[in-house]
């Protein structure tokens, strides 16, 4: 698939207009993390473009689940800078590094949600009122608005008569599939999955799949942290192999699983792929 999105602007009389690439979503570069001295991501650098989907691999250590939590602050990076939907929300000036103030990165966290791999809900509220809270505690919808659209998420996911249950009464998958809903409940401009199936059984893995890909042929922006290799050649538009704390390699999912360049990568593939 191709997430490609592509934009035109009126061209002079008797001129064909060129198609102009759309501006990246969001930009990550030289990007620092360190957790008591262990250098943790060590300069990466990501370009995320509307529309696409794109996984993060890598051995366990790497700096995947790292550089994530620090896109959207859940984390708070030592060095770069990240710009998400047009705005610099983090940079380094001279020797200073300077963040956004809190408001500024809440609001952009609201725009681009986590799914997380042990789900996250409120095990003291119903499924309902899980995917409501962002909708009405941080954007400030009408509580009635902010259940009819949270009761449309939960069918379209399955769980329509959930709503009413509590996680504790949930499967796995359920429980990550009211996850997902409560993370759309915020209309967001992306989504980052932290691996979203390692805590399931295999046999809820399926069902967790299919909901991320009809994300993805909506047309939904997606960071995926996974481990599901087969799931990441089919759906990625753009695969990065992050290892040792940098993106070693990144690629369209024929080249980066079937050619790879990189040494690192290589072995990499070959050890999982046997």
């Amino acid at each position: 698939m191709s997430a490609r999105i592509l934009t035109t602007e009126a061209p002079a009389p008797g001129i064909t207009a060129e198609p102009v690439p759309a501006k990246p979503l969001l930009q990550v570069r030289a990007l620092h993390k360190s957790f008591g001295g262990v250098n943790v991501l060590r300069g990466v650098d990501l370009t995320v473009n509307p529309g696409e989907v794109s996984f993060v691999i890598g051995p366990s250590g790497g700096g995947k689940s790292t550089l994530i939590r620090c896109i959207n602050f859940l984390e708070t990076p030592n060095a770069g800078e990240i710009t998400f939907d047009g705005r610099l929300l983090c940079r380094e000036e001279g020797n200073v590094f300077k963040m956004e103030p809190e408001r500024v990165l809440r609001a952009a966290r609201s725009e681009m949600p986590m799914v997380f791999q042990h789900f996250n809900l409120f095990s003291h509220r119903t499924v309902l009122e899980n995917v409501i809270e962002g909708p009405v505690m941080v954007k400030r919808w009408p509580r009635d608005e902010a259940i009819a659209h949270a009761e449309k998420l939960l069918a379209e996911v399955g769980l329509a008569d959930k709503a009413d249950r509590y996680p504790d009464e949930l499967s796995g998958g359920q429980k990550q599939r009211v996850a997902i809903a409560r993370a759309l409940a915020m209309r967001p401009k992306l989504i980052l999955f932290d691996e979203p199936t390692s805590a399931l059984d295999p046999e809820l893995v399926s069902g967790i799949l299919d909901t991320i890909r009809a994300l993805a042929e909506q047309g939904m922006t997606l960071i995926i942290v996974s481990h599901e290799m087969g799931f990441a050649r089919r759906l990625a538009d753009v695969v990065h192999f992050i290892a040792d704390g940098t993106i070693v390699e990144s690629g369209p999912p024929a080249r980066i699983f079937d050619n790879p360049d990189n040494p690192r990568l290589a072995t990499f593939i070959r050890s999982i792929l046997h």
